[in-house]
């Protein structure tokens, strides 16, 4: 595998030829990451030329529906799913949110059961919970309050009695960070008889996903932390979608990628999502992978893989030697992504007002992490300093941030 060309990388990201934002090393990308050029052009020909009701028999509109309809296709094609698989809405939030009252129908009054996780950013985790209000058995898989890791062992004996219908879990935390096995999970799932749904806000960043390799029913991610604009993308696979009852219009639940929509999408965004495939195919073509547009994504998330966990290495290294600070979750870069959070013992938001002032964007606070941080005895007052890279981070970007932490700690 070639290594990635970074140069090429950032000049595909009007960020770092801003007079603003290029000045400080970018370790806020958990946040959300740049937009790559791609998806701004996009973006802006749709607010420029396509700014009408799509669909309609005139070339605006006709242009505008077809770049919608291209944005679901290729992010499809790029998965290995139906395009009817991919649905858009305006937060991963609000998009589990919704499929949250469809499974609050489905499940309500059958006396079963649902897993949940600590390790959980919150939006995949309170609206799973309150299903309890309609007599939904919540049962809560635990992390290891230590390492803040998710073992399937303990997984194991919550789905013994066959009572669980469905299993809600990230791909990786948001502060933990620790890669869990998609794919081994989902299958002891569907042996018991439960269905997935999978959080990948914080994994899709580093590659996006290869759905049927990881075998779980739904995948969400955020538009906004993959190079792309402020949507909410769901991937729920056909036969589980038609199973749940609908949330939006009646005479719109036929149809699978507006089933869980209840409100107008936002044209202009679906739209420009397909610079994100627009992003890949030119990473591709640049480091010489071939294939259909799903190997392409697969030979792409090795790329950006290799990269992340090259770069992010001596940060790990860094924090893991020190012993005045706490390094939340695996100090292998291989086994994480590279989102780094530390508890420091003390309030962490002036120490990243600190590092704003030497050149380093990053940030302090709980995440909407509440459950993992309490579970591993992090003080959510003073919180946890998060630093957080992707593909397009340097070396020199993380030396800068080492030299920073190193005058400061």
């Amino acid at each position: 595998m070639p290594a990635l060309d970074l140069d090429f990388v950032r000049s595909q990201f009007p960020a770092f030829a801003s007079p603003v934002l290029s000045s400080h090393a970018f370790f806020e990308n958990a946040g959300g990451s740049y937009p790559c050029a791609q998806v701004v052009d996009r973006l802006h020909r749709f607010y420029t030329d396509r700014k009408v009701q799509p669909y309609a028999p005139y070339p605006g509109a006709q242009a505008g529906g077809a770049e919608m309809d291209e944005a679901r296709s290729r992010l499809a094609a790029m998965m290995g799913v139906a395009r009817e698989e991919v649905s858009f809405g305006p937060s991963t939030s609000a998009n589990t949110y919704v499929l949250a009252q469809a499974v609050r129908k489905w499940l309500a009054g059958t006396g079963q059961a649902i897993v949940v996780t600590d390790q959980d950013h919150e939006a995949n985790s309170g609206v799973w919970r309150r299903l309890a209000d309609e007599g939904v058995e919540v049962r809560e898989w635990k992390i290891d309050p230590d390492t803040g890791s998710l073992s399937t062992a303990a997984l194991a004996p919550l789905l013994d009695d066959g009572k669980v219908r469905l299993v809600c879990f990230p791909h990786c935390s948001n502060v933990v960070a620790e890669i869990n096995d998609v794919a081994a999970i989902a299958a002891m799932a569907r042996a018991a008889g439960a269905r997935t749904v999978v959080d990948g806000v914080s994994y899709a960043p580093h590659g996006f996903p290869d759905i049927p390799a990881l075998g779980c029913d739904v995948y969400l991610f955020s538009a906004y932390k993959t190079y792309g604009p402020h949507q909410g993308i769901m991937v729920i696979r056909q036969e589980f979608g038609m199973d749940l009852p609908g949330q939006a219009h009646f005479f719109n639940n036929a149809t699978l990628y507006k089933r869980f929509t209840p409100a107008g999408p936002d044209h202009a965004q679906i739209a420009a999502c397909a610079g994100m495939a627009d992003y890949v195919d030119a990473l591709a073509a640049r480091h010489g992978i071939t294939g259909d547009a799903a190997a392409r994504n697969r030979g792409v998330h090795d790329l950006m893989r290799a990269q992340e966990v090259a770069v992010i290495a001596p940060l790990l290294d860094y924090l893991a030697a020190r012993n005045d600070v706490r390094l939340i979750g695996p100090r292998d870069a291989a086994r994480r992504a590279p989102t780094v959070a530390v508890d420091l013992g003390r309030p962490a938001e002036p120490l990243s007002e600190e590092l704003g002032r030497r050149g380093i964007a990053c940030w302090a606070g709980d995440f909407y992490a509440v459950r993992p941080l309490t579970a591993m005895g992090v003080d959510l007052e003073k919180g946890v300093l998060r630093m957080s890279a992707v593909h397009y981070t340097g070396p020199d970007d993380v030396a800068r941030l080492i030299a920073a932490l190193d005058a400061l700690l």
